[in-house]
């Protein structure tokens, strides 16, 4: 592992463009995949950054206006709910990632993608196991992908109430499941997802 770790930091530090590439949203049952591409500049760091998971919501508020801020470049891409029933959430999730790439205003050197599968890219590549944990540039993307993407769930929820869609982001919850029980299925939810597609065909 440590000789992993080694290798990673060497891999970092051959490149002055270093894209970090990670995706939010793979396991809720309405609303878009979110991916985040960002190029950290070495000369203004940013204390702090971790897997946004392990951050509190007010701290990943904080930490994605510092990116925003001091990144060399940044991008958010997606997949709606549309893309993932046609393609499934595990190619929708790469196609985030590649709109996400694509859309920054430099050519990274290379990209790092959070996981174990990389998105097609005319750049090169590498995933990295828990690399929002491991890879700061990751990291950030991490965090401007989830709080984006929260963001837009809260919006979701003000457009198509009782679902609760604000307080649980459309992860399945009891309360989510029990309020698509009693309302139906709404137009931002997926499905090709098992629980909405057995009401939809009950």
């Amino acid at each position: 592992m440590e000789q992993q770790e080694d290798e990673l930091l060497r891999l970092q530090r051959s490149v002055s463009r270093l894209a970090g590439v990670d995706e939010v949203g793979r396991g809720p049952l309405a609303g878009p995949v979110v991916a985040a591409a960002v190029v950290l500049n070495p000369a203004r760091p940013i204390d702090g950054l971790r897997d946004s998971k392990k951050l509190s919501e007010r701290r990943r508020e904080a930490l994605a206006r510092e990116i925003r801020e001091r990144a060399l470049a940044w991008s958010l891409g997606r997949a709606e709910v549309e893309d993932i029933d046609r393609i499934n959430i595990l190619q929708a999730s790469l196609l985030a990632m590649q709109r996400a790439v694509a859309g920054l205003s430099l050519t990274p050197q290379l990209v790092l993608v959070d996981g174990n599968r990389c998105p097609r890219l005319e750049v090169p590549a590498r995933a990295v196991v828990r690399g929002d944990d491991r890879v700061a540039a990751i990291s950030a993307a991490s965090i401007l992908a989830k709080v984006s993407r929260d963001h837009e769930m809260v919006e979701l929820d003000r457009r198509y109430p009782g679902y609760g869609l604000a307080r649980h982001k459309g992860y399945p919850s009891k309360a989510h499941l029990e309020a698509l029980q009693q309302l139906g299925v709404s137009p931002v939810h997926r499905r090709s997802y098992a629980p909405v597609r057995k009401l939809l065909e009950g």
